[in-house]
């Protein structure tokens, strides 16, 4: 279980990262590369709000399977 909850864990960092980056390109504030399609486009800006919140997601999740094997077993 504890696999399951650091790929949960890892995925949701580099979902969430992904996103964020997908949010600064959409607005434009993150114009990098210049030629991208995605620069100053308000879709990319929803679809990367919508990956950064499901990567949080899924940390919480993996966070919560990894240490829920750890309360009372001592």
């Amino acid at each position: 279980m504890k696999a399951l909850g650091s790929a949960l864990f890892v995925i949701g960092i580099l979902a969430t990262l992904t996103g964020l980056i997908w949010v600064g390109q959409g607005t434009g504030y993150f114009p990098y590369p210049a030629t991208s399609f995605m620069v100053a486009q308000t879709p990319w800006t929803y679809r990367g709000l919508a990956l950064a919140i499901a990567g949080i997601i899924s940390i919480v999740a993996g966070h919560r399977i990894r240490n829920s094997g750890a309360k009372g077993h001592s």
